[in-house]
């Protein structure tokens, strides 16, 4: 039996992953730099913007929303964490069974997100569960590189990897 890994590198079909979601939260270059790479790689692309906010570049087959969507087979990416909604927008997420959040911000500083959430009324193990920083330390600073980074780590999490160096 031939691996299918091997098969899909050369020219094979994947399988379809049709369980696979990808939310990004706030409309923004990043926000579509992932979505789009994100339907590249099997994850159906959604975008979640409270002010109805669009912004250029989406996949097709994007869907639009103004809240985070229930779904046990999300992986929910809040890209700004300067906004004034992010609280409101995290503790809804929380709430939902989404399989994963995470926030993306400088792991240098703690995250806004937490006292945001405090001042809500989340209890701290809720707050334990927005993951941040996330994705690879790969030195992002464009859209695209902060996609790629932030997709990998999303990638090597769900497939139980550790997302570090490879051998060399």
């Amino acid at each position: 039996m031939s691996d299918p890994n091997c098969g899909v590198a050369h020219g094979e079909p994947a399988a379809p992953a049709t369980d696979r979601v990808l939310v990004a939260v706030f409309a923004s270059p990043v926000a579509a730099a992932l979505l789009r790479l994100g339907a590249e790689c099997g994850f159906a692309p959604v975008l979640v913007d409270p002010s109805g906010q669009e912004v250029d570049g989406l996949p097709d087959g994007t869907t639009v929303l103004r809240e985070v969507p229930a779904d046990p087979h999300a992986d929910v990416v809040v890209c700004d964490h300067h906004r004034d909604e992010l609280g409101e927008v995290l503790r809804d997420a929380l709430a939902t069974d989404t399989r994963w959040i995470g926030l993306m911000g400088n792991p240098r500083h703690e995250g806004p997100h937490v006292a945001a959430l405090a001042a809500l009324g989340v209890p701290p193990e809720e707050v334990a569960r927005v993951h941040r920083p996330i994705g690879l330390d790969i030195g992002s600073r464009a859209p695209a590189e902060i996609a790629v980074s932030t997709l990998a780590g999303l990638l090597a999490d769900r497939n139980g990897r550790s997302g570090g160096q490879l051998a060399r």
